[in-house]
């Protein structure tokens, strides 16, 4: 009599699976893919904050990163010289489309016409609150080509509380290895005490229209976190470097923690001491004339916004 072996077998991981050498659109690919983490360089932006209170600072996500993507996108189809240095891509561009996965397509002007790649892109405002980016990722694994990728692009003002949108390093990664990787944390990574099993949309199809449902859906739920991207673990060293980014000659961490109080509604005396530590450090740091006065400027508008509170 046969006995069957009860012993389960962990999952295996999910591996990142790059588009074939072979594939015909392999190489404007491959040149999207590094023009991308180009973006800082070429990055324009016409739009321009002033007056912001001090206690309205983490709004300025939902407020400006659609329109933070919106110049991405543009910024791209104005690199065409880093992506398709020979034109042989001409009538293509990058595209928005709304209300489906993903943001943003690399095809031709005629909508009949071939998709060659996507990319889900999302603004990150570097000084949010949550300290992390806070965009869900559910889309179904078979929603998306080996090709398609996740592009976060992170962003602040250019004076920390006033200014332009400045951006950096984006994050990048495959799109159908991010939905495996998430429904494989959901599974077996998380101390979970429900159940971790997903329901996976059938018939999915990459490049899907808006009536198609292609969200994964977990059977157990009930915090609602399915699909918030950071809680997976991939993004940890990207957001742990992007912390210690200089903003005006301070790192991110540093502003990101003054603002909470602010946000906290901590007391004047409180935030006026926490205004004189971020001065210190101004004191202590290596940084250019230029950035100091940029510093000193912002904490004015600062100490200017302790009178609305």
């Amino acid at each position: 009599m046969k006995v069957e072996n009860s012993i389960s077998h962990p999952a295996a991981e999910p591996i990142r699976q790059p588009p074939s050498l072979d594939w015909t659109h392999y190489g404007i690919y491959s040149r999207i893919e590094e023009a991308i983490y180009s973006i800082p360089a070429y990055f324009k932006s016409e739009t321009n904050i002033e007056g912001i209170r001090a206690t309205d600072i983490f709004t300025l996500n939902a407020a400006l990163s659609a329109t933070i993507e919106e110049q991405v996108v543009s910024t791209l189809n104005h690199m065409r010289d880093v992506w398709d240095p020979e034109d042989e891509y001409a009538k293509y561009s990058f595209a928005r489309q709304s209300q489906t996965f993903p943001d943003v397509i690399f095809k031709p002007g005629d909508p009949k016409s071939e998709i060659i790649m996507g990319i889900e892109l999302k603004g990150w405002y570097l000084l949010a609150k949550e300290g992390v980016p806070s965009f869900r990722f559910q889309v179904t694994k078979n929603a998306c080509n080996l090709q398609d990728l996740i592009v976060v692009v992170p962003w602040v003002l250019s004076n920390v509380v006033s200014g332009s949108p400045k951006v950096f390093r984006p994050y990048v990664e495959h799109a159908r290895y991010a939905a495996e990787y998430r429904n494989y944390h959901w599974e077996h990574l998380r101390d979970a005490r429900s159940s971790t099993e997903i329901e996976e949309p059938p018939n999915v199809h990459p490049y899907p229209t808006k009536s198609d449902q292609i969200a994964d859906k977990p059977k157990s739920d009930s915090g609602g976190n399915f699909g918030r991207f950071a809680r997976t673990g991939l993004m940890d060293e990207y957001i742990e470097s992007l912390m210690s980014e200089s903003v005006c000659g301070i790192e991110a961490l540093y502003w990101l923690q003054f603002f909470k109080l602010f946000q906290d509604r901590t007391d004047r005396k409180t935030i006026e001491e926490g205004i004189d530590s971020l001065s210190s450090k101004i004191e202590v740091s290596d940084i250019q004339e230029s950035e100091i006065k940029d510093v000193m400027a912002a904490l004015r508008v600062l100490k200017r916004s302790l009178d609305r509170i």
